[in-house]
């Protein structure tokens, strides 16, 4: 997709893709039931952009857009559970300019640091299918070509991600190793190709992984704090 030369042209051409039948039919019909706490709210029910910086050192690289989070508000891991974990942990770390996401213009602000996703679109059950995963994978290959100029690290939240991403990192220019590296937290590469690539693991910070304390505060600052140091932002 390299007719995108800027990030901005990208992310316009991001919220107006239909070519997932299934995702495009829930972001809407979520979009238009909505959850009763938020029955106020003009849902986003579109495909999410990235956040963050065109220069961005470092990556974030998550799942999807959670239904009544990003689908609702727009912005890449705002407005729910998720996204409060990860950015005040951000916050923490020295990469946030705040500790809460709660919509755009609240005034969040991430330093070196770019948010997104293999899969733009709520899915149902959080669970995208291996096709709309493929779908949607040119959309994350261009923006990993337009930050690769400043691109030093990208942490993987889970293993769907880190299986999304590995293939896209051999099609744009990095040299992944075969039989691709299994994901696990705390899991660190270091790819050539382009220029040298640290990808870290961490496991994903959903709701279940959060409150069953298999992902504790601790553990994703650590991953963050490695993350920060190998992109050049401390």
């Amino acid at each position: 997709m390299g007719q995108f030369d800027t990030l901005p042209d990208l992310d316009a051409a991001v919220t107006s893709c239909r070519a997932c039948p299934r995702l495009v039919a829930w972001r809407e019909e979520v979009a238009a039931t909505k959850r009763a706490a938020f029955r106020d709210w003009t849902y986003w029910g579109r495909p999410v952009p990235g956040f963050g910086p065109a220069d961005a050192a470092l990556g974030i690289v998550g799942l999807a857009p959670a239904a009544h989070g990003a689908n609702r508000t727009g912005r890449m891991f705002t407005g729910d559970p998720s996204g409060d974990f990860l950015v005040k942990a951000l916050y923490d770390v020295g990469l946030a300019s705040q500790p809460t996401s709660t919509h755009p213009g609240d005034g969040l602000e991430l330093r070196g640091t770019r948010m997104t996703a293999p899969v733009r679109c709520a899915p149902p059950q959080n669970k995208p299918t291996p096709s709309e995963r493929d779908t949607c994978r040119t959309w994350l290959e261009a923006e990993l070509d337009l930050l690769a100029p400043t691109l030093r690290t990208v942490v993987v939240l889970g293993a769907f991600g880190w299986q999304a991403l590995l293939p896209v990192l051999g099609r744009i220019g990095w040299v992944v190793p075969s039989p691709r590296p299994v994901f696990g937290h705390g899991a660190e590469l270091v790819l050539s190709g382009r220029s040298e690539l640290r990808v870290l693991g961490s496991y994903h910070v959903s709701q279940r992984n959060v409150q069953t304390g298999r992902l504790t505060p601790a553990m994703l600052r650590s991953v963050l704090t490695r993350a920060g140091d190998t992109a050049g932002l401390y």
